[in-house]
């Protein structure tokens, strides 16, 4: 008796390759199909997001009175370098240089573990600001902002 041999599956060598599958769920369908929350939702973004907005703000209203901050740059960085044996700082300048802009930095989790409520917050960020800004342009906090430390 003589056993059937089975057809040879085509050669695919010749083929294009198949384009590959985007999944956009689990195998099994249950996965998400978008985003958790729309964008314009406080939910969507992120702690980092909602800290550097503080400190814009902060910058926009002391701007306004010193219009010589447009030269700084403000930058919001997570956590200050280690220096062993010394308090964590909140923030810090550093004043101009030849081809270098003024700066003041902000640090994020350090005011972030201070702070319990975003309106604590918001005010810490703006009285580091203050700070910085007034250590940078020699002056007093108070005189930098006529509001600093009455909130």
């Amino acid at each position: 008796m003589d056993t059937p041999v089975p057809p040879s599956p085509p050669d695919r060598s010749t083929e294009p390759p198949a384009e590959p599958r985007v999944r956009r769920r689990d195998r099994h369908g249950r996965g998400m199909r978008g985003p958790v929350a729309p964008p314009q939702v406080p939910l969507s973004t992120s702690r980092g997001d909602t800290f550097r907005d503080l400190v814009l703000d902060s910058v926009e209203r002391l701007e306004r009175r010193w219009p010589q901050l447009a030269d700084v740059e403000f930058l919001v960085l997570e956590v200050p370098p280690a220096v062993p044996g010394e308090t964590v700082p909140l923030g810090g300048s550093v004043a101009a240089e030849k081809n270098e802009p003024a700066r003041v930095v902000v640090y994020r989790r350090p005011v972030e573990i201070r702070s319990k409520s975003r309106d604590e917050r918001a005010l810490l960020v703006h009285e580091v600001v203050v700070e910085q800004v007034a250590e940078l342009l020699g002056l007093s906090p108070e005189s930098v902002d006529p509001r600093y430390g009455q909130d």
